[in-house]
């Protein structure tokens, strides 16, 4: 061939049944396929609800961690300015101890996220630990694990954590205090929050990978790795855990808003975070006693009541979003 036909060629302009193949349609032809995680970020990135959830969150924590250094008021300092109005001073206004509301948010979203990352990842744990286990051993040992799932499952989770609380904090606590943890003692509610939000939330995790595992385990490579030797912590850890990492994520990222939930609701009832520490679930409860027939303090429900439903709404718009990208089923 001519060097005059070779350029044509790497141009694009041969002939394909009378017309002419662009050279971007030729070069792509000629591209490796994308891997599943690149068509999976295409996918996300696609979706503009789900990236600007992730902005969103992103500015969140970015806030959440940079306030607490730069703020001109102490979240605890008392004051005279009680019940101000939001001011541009007072951004979210002022609370009946004359305290920034907006400080106090910012210091509760600490507490709230931490317990949602926290237990999110003792539900992480649990579940995929015990979903794999069950899934790939099989037979009676599966049966016995998932029946237990499902007993589990029969019992009402928030009834669980609050008997929990009620029951062994007190014991927790004097434990702690006899072994020189006075610090640890007065996180004990806190400690008991990430333990128990966190095991009653694995049991849809562990029956997701379960599920993944059972499609795996019989694949080729599966069987390529047992038949050169492998164990089976080996195989789980390199081949089968690493293929339903994704389906996990994404699960995952739906369980945080859940447990950010359940520990709002428990504040609000008085059995989760107890002054002078403070939770958007706690803030809430102390506008909504601000509530009186003669005036509302509308600003001390609707700041923290907002943030809380705005940041839940952004973590399931991103969780439906990393859904919607590892769906196999979807475009490229």
């Amino acid at each position: 061939m001519s060097e005059t036909g070779k350029r044509q060629e790497a141009m694009g302009e041969s002939k394909a049944g009378g017309a002419s193949v662009p050279a971007s349609q030729l070069v792509s032809s000629l591209a490796p396929p994308a891997s599943p995680n690149e068509r999976a970020w295409r996918r996300f990135r696609r979706n503009r609800l789900a990236r600007f959830s992730a902005w969103f969150l992103a500015g969140v924590v970015l806030l959440v961690l940079v306030w607490p250094l730069v703020s001109p008021h102490n979240p605890d300092a008392l004051s005279d300015n009680q019940f101000q109005p939001p001011t541009s001073k007072h951004w979210f206004g002022t609370d009946v101890h004359g305290r920034d509301v907006f400080t106090r948010v910012m210091f509760g979203a600490q507490i709230s996220l931490l317990v949602g990352i926290v237990g999110a990842g003792v539900s992480l744990i649990i579940g995929v630990t015990w979903g794999a286990t069950a899934g790939y051993v099989g037979g009676r040992t599966d049966s016995a694990m998932m029946r237990f799932v499902d007993i589990l499952y029969s019992l009402p989770s928030i009834i669980f954590v609050i008997v929990l609380i009620t029951t062994l904090e007190g014991v927790l606590k004097n434990w702690l205090a006899a072994t020189g943890s006075p610090t640890l003692a007065k996180s004990a509610r806190l400690i008991f929050l990430f333990v128990g939000l966190g095991a009653v939330s694995w049991l849809t995790m562990a029956r997701i990978v379960r599920g993944q595992v059972l499609s795996l385990r019989s694949r080729q490579f599966v069987d390529a790795s047992r038949v050169l030797g492998a164990g089976p912590v080996w195989i789980l850890r390199h081949h089968i855990i690493p293929n339903v990492l994704g389906v996990v994520i994404v699960y995952l990222t739906l369980t945080v808003p859940a447990i950010i939930l359940y520990e709002s609701f428990l504040s609000y009832l008085g059995l989760g975070i107890q002054p002078p520490m403070a939770s958007w679930g706690s803030l809430i409860a102390e506008g909504a006693e601000q509530i009186n027939p003669i005036r509302i303090y509308w600003w001390l429900i609707i700041f923290p009541g907002g943030v809380l439903v705005l940041t839940l709404l952004a973590l399931n718009f991103l969780g439906d979003g990393l859904r919607d990208a590892w769906d196999v089923r979807g475009g490229k």
